[in-house]
């Protein structure tokens, strides 16, 4: 019984990655025969060190679903700027009506944050901040706005190379 290189492959991967299912959702249709029940669910990956991105996905059960969901974070991976186990600046990431507030904390402090804020920074490899939501507390909103909040962070050497001076 040998495993294909394929498997071995995605296994070595999962090995680097970290997965956080932040919400798994059910949704009935109205069929002749009763109801026929399928899943959604909001996944979030992350190797913590720099890279993460989000997934959803659906099927008529849940670990397909998750799979779906983990399959399509991969798709969209998004780099994200760290500084010492924090991020440089505080920031406020915006989708829809949800937005979210990130500040930088010192060492020691940890994730101060909700469920799906928390899940994302913890992906990126954040180890100590402060999170504020605002607005909509809907999941995938709050993802997608804790997301677009971590990929406008700088560094002082990146926003000097843009503005062309020296520090």
């Amino acid at each position: 019984m040998s495993v294909s290189s394929d498997a071995r492959d995605r296994d070595r991967d999962r090995g680097e990655w970290s997965e956080s299912v932040v919400s798994i959702r059910r949704c009935a249709a109205v069929v002749k025969g009763g109801r026929r029940f399928s899943f959604n669910a909001l996944v979030v990956v992350g190797n913590g060190r720099g890279q993460v991105a989000w997934g959803y996905g659906k099927a008529n059960e849940v670990p397909p679903a998750v799979e779906k969901g983990v399959k399509d974070a991969h798709k969209q991976m998004k780099r994200v700027n760290l500084r010492s186990g924090t991020i440089p600046h505080a920031v406020v990431g915006k989708f829809g009506a949800a937005r979210v507030l990130l500040m930088p904390a010192v060492p020691g402090t940890g994730v101060i944050a909700g469920g799906a804020v928390r899940a994302v920074v913890e992906a990126a490899g954040v180890k100590d901040v402060l999170t504020k939501s605002f607005g909509s507390n809907n999941k995938l909103n709050l993802v997608k706005a804790a997301i677009d909040a971590l990929t406008q962070l700088r560094t002082k050497d990146e926003i000097a190379r843009l503005r062309g001076v020296t520090l």
